[in-house]
């Protein structure tokens, strides 16, 4: 089997050949752990878990990397304004995240680095970055040389002058280009202690770019297969982490394919908080969305292409998923788990992740199911929604039509006494609970919250 994918760097479809063929090595941007993951971050999380259930069946040997970035301004920021400390922020919100993921069925990498946990990995890379005159020392910053690395621009497909003429990045008098980057910043004086680190160039905290570079060459070697993250990641993140991981380590190709899942957008609108329209994944699991059909609904457009959120495609992945369960039972889905799909589905697959094209052939499964009530077909349709990610078997589950409403409204206001001893992760324990048991909760304000039956 061929398999065929867009690689950003070259700027076409291209065969994927690991370095070594039985085993392939993928790196992935993670969460920076300052807000609970919104659609956009979700989409990128899914579609590289896709990614992953693939590769697992058709490579002898996988390593999968996807960091946690602990410590950045936007972590800082948000940690002042909460009035906590960056160490609570990040444990809070790092187990939002995995809460979240949880619910959308992704597999855990196979590696999950923590940023603050390889600051002396950072620290020698830059220390080598110096010495071969690939960044310098100002004003307590150290800066990377962008001039000094001749390829810098091949993944955005842009050469120097142009990056600089439509950069919006802020331009230090510091610096010697707009284009340098941070690789280390110097703390002030009001920065949390547990975001200050030592350093030859004294007390600070490293740039986002170079952590990446750091654990990805830790984990995976100076040069690995493939290397993933969101559209907005391309230009300058990937861009600089090509050019300081290579002029780092001599030689180095850093990753040899590069893949790029496209934006998302809300009713044809960016989005953004103040548009209101920013949804997370929470928002909708706390409508009672099913996290499988949160999963379906972002793999429903093709991981290039820009996705747009909006009602109806909520609606017709809440039916999809409806359609594919209502000609299964339970058991088959419990003798699917772990087998391996069709040729079909990871022929699609191979094919650039052609999700679209492998769905339709669940809903020709279903057709055939309707019209022959063939049990090869059902078990194929089993395995298929395991590999992809879609089983779940609530789907199976008759909801009680007897409601103990005095119950409720007591896990109700035990809820709201957690949140406001700041206790979130009971908060959010009771609300999975009643979720649970098809008790939805909607809340009106910090005193109210509202619960129907879903």
């Amino acid at each position: 089997m061929i398999i065929k994918f867009f690689n950003t760097l070259t700027h076409k479809e291209e065969a994927l050949t690991p370095l070594d063929p039985k085993h392939l090595k993928m790196y992935v941007c993670g969460p920076t752990v300052y807000d609970r993951p919104h659609l956009g971050n979700a989409r990128s999380i899914v579609v590289y878990d896709m990614l992953y259930r693939f590769f697992l069946l058709t490579f002898p040997q996988v390593t999968y990397v996807r960091n946690i970035t602990d410590v950045d301004d936007k972590i800082n920021a948000a940690a002042k304004e909460q009035g906590i400390s960056i160490q609570e922020l990040t444990k809070k919100i790092t187990q939002f995240f995995y809460d979240d993921i949880k619910a959308l069925n992704v597999l855990s990498p196979t590696v999950e680095p923590r940023a603050t946990a390889h600051i002396p990995e950072m620290i020698v890379m830059i220390e080598r970055l110096i010495a071969k005159n690939h960044a310098y020392v100002a004003q307590g910053h150290v800066l990377f040389d962008v001039a000094s690395y001749k390829n810098y621009g091949a993944l955005s497909n842009r050469n120097l002058d142009e990056l600089i003429a439509g950069s919006r990045i802020e331009v230090a008098s510091y610096k010697k280009n707009p284009l340098d980057f941070v690789l280390w910043k110097p703390a002030d004086s009001e920065d949390d202690i547990s975001s200050v680190f030592e350093s030859p160039w004294g007390k600070g905290r490293p740039g986002w770019h170079i952590e990446c570079s750091a654990m990805s060459s830790k984990y995976l070697g100076v040069d690995f297969d493939v290397h993933g993250g969101g559209a907005d990641l391309q230009f300058p993140h990937h861009e600089n982490e090509i050019a300081q991981s290579c002029c780092a380590n001599e030689g180095s190709h850093f990753a040899h394919f590069w893949i790029h899942n496209g934006f998302l957008t809300v009713n044809g609108e960016k989005m953004s908080k103040s548009l209101k329209n920013f949804i997370t994944v929470r928002d909708l699991l706390d409508k009672g969305v099913s996290g499988v059909v949160i999963r379906y609904l972002l793999l429903s457009t093709h991981y290039r292409k820009p996705f747009d959120f909006n009602q109806k495609a909520l609606d017709d992945a809440e039916k999809s998923i409806e359609k594919f369960y209502a000609v299964l039972d339970e058991s088959k889905l419990v003798a699917a788990k772990n087998k391996k799909p069709s040729a079909e589905i990871l022929q699609c697959l191979a094919d650039d992740l052609n999700i679209s094209k492998a769905t339709a052939l669940l809903h020709e499964m279903v057709k055939k199911i309707k019209a022959t009530n063939d049990q090869n077909t059902k078990d194929e349709l089993a395995a298929a929604l395991d590999f992809l990610g879609l089983a779940d078997a609530k789907f199976f589950a008759k909801k009680d039509s007897s409601v103990d409403e005095s119950y409720i409204e007591e896990q109700v206001n035990l809820r709201l006494k957690m949140k406001l001893e700041k206790n979130f992760a009971k908060a959010d324990e009771i609300r999975q609970d009643l979720l649970a048991q098809g008790v939805v909760l909607e809340d009106i304000s910090k005193e109210k919250t509202i619960w129907k039956i879903s």
